[in-house]
């Protein structure tokens, strides 16, 4: 099908719904190296314009990655929910972004709407959105998981330590994650990435992090953020693993040079759930995306890089995760060039994310060579924090020692919480009161003093 619009007296054709997707989204690195961006500003408003009066029906007729071709689009498409679609199936895009911001939509419409979006409905709103939009209408959207401790509630911002170090080295491990509960954090997960995807390592790392949670009865998860089926042997081998993560994109082919397939996500999930390790919840997986994963895999088919980030969010929400990341600014300046498009990005992601049902969380970051600065991250990270944003990462002064990027601190995330008045997972919370870390006042101050086992450790690491 072919779409037009007329700007300023020049008309505009659209081969497709893929091309005029991709000539509708905001500047993009990625799509320009890609070749689908809007070759003008006059073209990008056309396609605005004529995506706004697409109907939502358009999208389970038109796939932008053939059916046959790919399993993420045969994900969506066979999962689709036309019962919680019907409210909103007279629509188009323009009008779904109106529903979507209206005083009568609140946080139930939204959760009962959820199964009937596709990716591809949400991101191409998304697509003919203002940044307020995006914050205002995810705002709305509450989506609570738990595994040891609840995320997700209204309220609450929960962050991820990453504790990693170059070489494994478990004292230098041990060391970051005290540190960053000491801060407070680590409520949505204590999350290493591994210098090695060695079945044997990587389980020595899961046996460190559980002895440190039970020791000191903290109620969060870990995870050793190694291949799917690195988890799924170390679970073989006896060892103590909470969630299983790996990195998602939005086709199978994507999906396939990253060395697994949907049946392989499954495969982790359920041997995740045998374990039976939470006490609060069952979400077991984790999982992480950004933008530009399927055109650096050369696995795009001509897809617009937002779009494709939307579709890995339907591979998500169909394992029922626990946190979902969008780490978006770390591929690098070939695919977000500057703050402005990682900001941009962001916001985007997190709306797709929570929009359709999953628990959006944000690595607010960039690399050292992208044009973009910490002044440019504290914007992101406040206006996601406006939006409701799940969890974001805290690391020992922003600066990741073992992946070489820029992300936030410890700190960042105090200040977030201070700012918004936002507070840790509430189990979380109980537990940071009773180690002495956080006054009872419910005021989130950190104190001096520590108490009982906690105190005991730190006198010992002083020693």
């Amino acid at each position: 099908m072919s779409y037009r619009a007329t700007v300023a007296g020049e008309r505009h054709n659209f081969d497709g719904l893929a091309a005029l997707m991709a000539k509708a989204t905001p500047q993009r690195s990625g799509d320009a190296l890609a070749g689908v961006a809007a070759e003008s500003e006059q073209q990008r408003a056309a396609a605005q314009i004529a995506l706004a009066d697409v109907p939502l029906a358009t999208f389970l007729t038109e796939a932008v990655v053939p059916y046959e071709d790919d399993d993420v689009t045969r994900l969506i498409i066979d999962t689709h929910d036309s019962g919680a679609f019907a409210p909103v199936a007279g629509l188009t895009v323009g009008g779904l972004r109106d529903h979507l911001l209206s005083d009568a939509v609140d946080t139930a419409t939204l959760a009962a709407l959820a199964p009937g979006l596709t990716p591809e409905m949400v991101a191409a709103v998304a697509k003919i959105s203002r940044n307020q939009d995006l914050i205002l209408a995810a705002r709305k959207v509450e989506v609570t998981t738990a595994f040891r401790d609840t995320i997700g509630l209204r309220g609450r911002l929960s962050t991820r330590i990453q504790p990693n170090h170059p070489n494994d080295d478990p004292g230098g491990v041990a060391a970051s994650t005290l540190d960053g509960l000491m801060y407070a954090g680590g409520d949505a997960v204590i999350g290493v990435n591994p210098a090695s995807d060695n079945t044997a390592a990587v389980a020595g790392l899961l046996k460190l992090l559980d002895e440190i949670i039970n020791t000191y009865a903290i109620p969060t998860q870990s995870c050793v953020l190694s291949h799917v089926t690195t988890t799924i042997a170390a679970i073989e081998a006896g060892a103590p693993v909470d969630l299983v993560f790996q990195s998602i994109a939005g086709t199978e082919a994507a999906n396939r040079s990253f060395g697994f397939g949907l049946e392989t996500l499954r495969e982790g999930r359920e041997a995740a759930l045998s374990l039976n390790r939470g006490t609060v919840g069952n979400n077991v997986m984790y999982f992480e995306t950004g933008q530009g994963s399927c055109l650096s895999a050369n696995a795009h088919h001509g897809v617009d890089q937002q779009t494709l980030e939307a579709r890995a969010y339907a591979v998500a929400r169909a394992y029922d995760p626990l946190l979902v990341n969008t780490v978006v600014g770390f591929i690098g300046p070939e695919y977000l060039y500057d703050g402005r498009e990682i900001i941009r990005a962001g916001l985007e992601d997190h709306f797709c994310g929570k929009i359709l049902g999953v628990p959006m969380g944000c690595d607010v970051c960039y690399t050292n060579h992208a044009e973009a600065d910490q002044n440019d991250m504290d914007t992101l990270m406040t206006v996601l924090g406006a939006a409701g944003v799940t969890f974001i990462m805290g690391i020992p002064g922003s600066d990741d020692i073992m992946l070489n990027y820029q992300t936030t601190s410890f700190h960042d995330a105090l200040y977030l919480r201070r700012a918004l008045g936002l507070r840790p997972a509430p189990e979380f919370e109980t537990w940071l009161e009773e180690a002495g870390i956080m006054r009872g006042d419910g005021a989130f101050r950190l104190t001096d003093g520590r108490q009982g086992a906690f105190a005991r450790a730190i006198e010992q690491a002083a020693a």
